[in-house]
């Protein structure tokens, strides 16, 4: 079955066919950074607006590219949260179109799903069951991941998630948009050891995650760098160091805990923080002691794409999981989803 795939949920618009036997057919991915890099942050009214103008672009594009007809296409599957309301009902508009005016099924697709799967888009692709580092943009948690939709929540963020964290501290910073790969490009020039900067619950004992705690640290030490003058270059550098140092050690420690209390030996890290390169390096390291592995998608894979909503489509279809009727087309999208209303339950 070849599936096309919509992901319109933040800033980024991405479409991807999907053949549930051949694997990623094409995928195309245009992002807003640069437009909404002047506001500093992401505008949903124009979020909205330029996913509209993007969306059938894509489509065509994909489409040519993987060879195929508008009469190959056989599912459609779309971002149906969670996200912006506006950007995910530009998707799930565009597909359902699709699929009505083709008579073909469409598919709603959990956005955190689509990242959990998405390192099985790379090769070699991890087998079930994983331990799930996911982190992607407000989501920092750990899952235990035995197949298809079948998840349980093992820890999660307390309040500010990883991302959220580089972002703010790159603000803070005077860092331009996104915060995230802009603190890590300059945290290369950096020494992490000038500042001393606090991991939050890296002793919990639990897996649970905090890192508020680490943006005010942050701003301490720029607050008390302009009392003294201001942050020179240097000082930036190595307080991006710093802050990227806390944030990494936090997550690979609770990973490796997460591991053990599993009795699992495969580590799978989703989402956008997951293209940092200290973080892959640090758990890379940090699974050699424990016969374990860690799996990251294709960097190009990391961000929101099309690729991850289609595959994960292609998934659920062979679990038997997608309810693949034709003719009906009323749609909702959810801001708000949790992932653990998707669960199926165990085998």
């Amino acid at each position: 079955m070849i599936i096309l795939g919509f992901e319109s949920s933040c800033d980024e618009t991405g479409v991807a066919a999907v053949c549930t036997e051949r694997g990623l057919l094409a995928h195309a991915l245009h992002t807003q950074i640069a437009m909404h890099r002047e506001y500093g942050g992401v505008v949903p009214e124009l979020a909205s607006r330029d996913h509209i103008r993007r969306a059938v672009p894509l489509a065509c594009q994909v489409l040519a590219e993987a060879g195929l007809g508008l009469g190959d296409v056989e599912a459609v599957a779309y971002t149906a949260g969670p996200g912006l309301a506006g950007a995910l009902l530009v998707g799930a508009s565009v597909a359902q179109a699709f699929a009505w005016s083709r008579g073909l099924p469409a598919i709603p697709i959990h956005h955190l799903e689509g990242h959990l799967l998405s390192p099985r888009l790379a090769d070699p692709r991890p087998d079930f069951p994983f331990v799930a580092l996911l982190v992607s943009g407000g989501h920092t948690q750990l899952m235990r991941v035995d197949g298809v939709g079948r998840y349980a929540l093992l820890g999660e963020t307390l309040d500010d998630a990883a991302g959220e964290a580089f972002d703010k501290s790159a603000k803070l910073l005077g860092l331009g948009y996104p915060g995230g790969p802009a603190l890590a490009r300059l945290a290369e020039r950096g020494d992490a050891r000038r500042y001393a900067l606090p991991r939050p619950m890296l002793h919990s004992g639990d897996l649970d995650f905090s890192f508020s705690g680490l943006k005010t640290a942050v701003l301490t030490r720029v607050k008390e760098a302009e009392r003294a003058g201001g942050l020179d270059a240097q000082a930036r550098a190595d307080l991006a160091a710093a802050t990227q140092a806390a944030i990494v050690e936090v997550l690979a420690a609770k990973a490796v805990r997460a591991l053990k209390q599993a009795g699992l030996k495969r580590l799978v890290v989703a989402g956008g923080v997951g293209a940092n390169q200290l973080l892959r390096a640090r758990l890379d390291e940090a699974m050699r002691p424990l016969g374990a592995r860690a799996f990251f998608p294709p960097l190009a894979l990391c961000t929101d794409n099309g690729a991850m909503i289609a595959y994960a489509a292609a998934e659920r279809v062979k679990a038997g999981l997608a309810t693949l009727q034709a003719g009906q087309h009323a749609f909702t999208v959810r801001p708000r989803w949790d992932l653990a209303e998707l669960c199926a339950a165990p085998a």
